[in-house]
């Protein structure tokens, strides 16, 4: 069967990813640059900021918030080592209260607090989150360069997590052969896969675990 032809940037049915988080990823940047066809000008470099609401009790529900907006993913399934999540919810700021009971605050699991407004703004809704014992509202700030390696979607990025720099590097398509072979041509091969939810636990202190290499 043909493996199905993604373009980053475009929706396709849920992906499959490799991921990993340390200090230094040159030797295998370097490669992933040369194997990588060409790509659309609008994603070899992207700056984003974003807001991720991290849990103590919560490992598959993954959100995030940018420009106002927020979104959800879900942990579906681990398959020879590589994360599927597919979309849980997405909504935006301001944000109803039946949102944030029925769907937003169930994803943290944890206890919810007390909500009694109709709507919540962006700093309302932040407000709840710094004072909850267990969440906690990380800053997140990126710069991802992108490729195209063995039709998976590639990138090297530059990463400030509350201002603490580390660097990632990820694949991620529809087909898994596809993503173990760009893992292999990369030099990628025995890399501890690590999601943005357990990165940023770890550089935060809320997992006790070191990132995969600590090379300077």
């Amino acid at each position: 069967m043909a493996s199905e032809k993604i373009e980053i940037g475009q929706e396709s049915k849920p992906r499959f990813e490799f991921r990993s988080f340390g200090q230094n990823f040159d030797t295998i940047w370097k490669r992933m640059a040369r194997f990588s066809v060409p790509i659309p000008e609008k994603v070899w470099e992207r700056f984003s900021e974003e807001i991720y609401i991290i849990s103590a009790t919560n490992d598959v529900n993954n959100t995030k918030i940018r420009d106002g907006k927020m979104d959800i993913k879900t942990y579906v399934q681990t398959i020879d080592g590589l994360e599927q999540w597919n979309p849980l919810m997405k909504g935006e700021f301001p944000m109803p209260v039946s949102v944030l009971a029925e769907e937003v605050f169930p994803a943290f699991q944890v206890e919810m607090p007390a909500l009694d407004k109709e709507v919540y703004s962006f700093e309302e809704f932040l407000h709840l989150i710094n004072i909850h014992p267990e969440l906690l509202a990380v800053r997140v700030c990126k710069q991802r360069f992108g490729y195209m390696v063995n039709n998976t979607i590639c990138e090297y990025g530059v990463v400030l997590i509350n201002g603490a720099r580390v660097v990632t590097i990820n694949s991620e398509s529809t087909e898994i052969a596809d993503i173990l072979k760009t893992i292999s041509d990369i030099g990628a091969s025995g890399i501890e896969n690590i999601n943005y939810l357990q990165a940023i636990k770890r550089v935060t202190g809320m997992i006790n675990k070191p990132l995969a290499n600590k090379t300077l």
